[in-house]
């Protein structure tokens, strides 16, 4: 079962899909756009079977300022894909995306072009290990 995790932005959108087991984090990559046609087709060439994307909350749980943006890109993701996306927590996973990135030696300027896939993958992984 493969599992396809999307951390949605404002000009980019990082993806994560898992292995055919859907038990590690396997290929990421960044659209250069937030259109849910593209993050449609990369489920289908991927052969997808389930969806999970980032939610923003507030650090006290409640849902932030974003969540209805979140929530109408969620039902045309559906829409075009068919596959109903999880809404999962993504409190705290750019943050750490940055820091795991500057650890690998990579400057702030070079974080710019991976941090969403990263920030995917952490999204992903956490929906792993929560399933």
């Amino acid at each position: 079962m493969r599992i396809m995790a999307i951390d949605y932005g404002d000009a980019r959108t990082g993806v994560a899909i898992s292995d055919p087991t859907g038990l590690l984090a396997g290929y990421t990559t960044v659209i250069q756009s937030r259109k849910e046609g593209v993050v449609a087709r990369l489920a289908k060439e991927h052969s997808v079977d389930e969806l999970v994307m980032g939610f923003p909350r507030n650090m006290d749980g409640t849902e932030g300022p974003r969540a209805e943006l979140y929530r109408a890109f969620a039902a045309r993701l559906e829409e075009v894909c068919g596959l109903k996306p999880v809404l999962w927590d993504e409190r705290r996973t750019t943050v750490e995306a940055h820091s795991i990135l500057h650890a690998s030696g990579k400057r702030m300027k070079q974080h710019k072009k991976t941090v969403d896939a990263v920030a995917a993958t952490l999204i992903l992984e956490g929906y792993l290990t929560f399933r």
